[in-house]
C-alpha cells in the first residue's frame, strides 16, 4: 500500500481552501459565509499539520493551537454581528451590513 505524501496533504488542503473561498465569493448569506471562512481556516491548519509532520518537528502544530485561538475569537465576534444585523434587519443578507452603521 502506498503512504500518503506531503504533495497529497497540500492538495487537500488547497481544495478545501479553494472550496471555502469559492463559497466566500460566491453566497450572499452571511451564516454560510462564515462557513466558509472557517473551511479555509481549516485548510490552513491541514497545511501546517502537513508540513509540521513531514519536516519532523510540532513547529507546524504549536501554531495551530494559536490559529484555533483567533478562530474561537472570530466565532465569537462573527456571531455578535451576525445576531446584531438579524435583529436590526430581520435578515443575514452581506448586502445589510451597511444597515448597522446607521442610527
Amino acid at each position: 500500500m502506498e503512504s500518503t505524501t506531503l504533495a497529497h496533504h497540500l492538495l487537500l488542503a488547497a481544495l478545501v481552501f479553494c472550496a471555502g473561498l469559492t463559497g466566500v465569493l460566491v453566497r450572499r448569506n452571511l451564516l454560510v459565509t462564515y462557513m466558509c471562512l472557517e473551511l479555509m481556516l481549516a485548510a490552513t491548519m491541514l497545511a501546517l499539520v502537513a508540513f509540521s509532520r513531514f519536516n519532523g518537528t510540532m513547529d507546524g502544530a504549536v501554531l495551530v493551537f494559536f490559529v484555533i485561538t483567533v478562530a474561537a475569537a472570530e466565532v465569537a465576534v462573527g456571531l455578535a454581528l451576525i445576531v446584531a444585523l438579524f435583529r436590526r434587519t430581520g435578515a443575514v443578507g452581506s448586502d445589510r451590513l451597511d444597515s448597522l452603521a446607521d442610527r
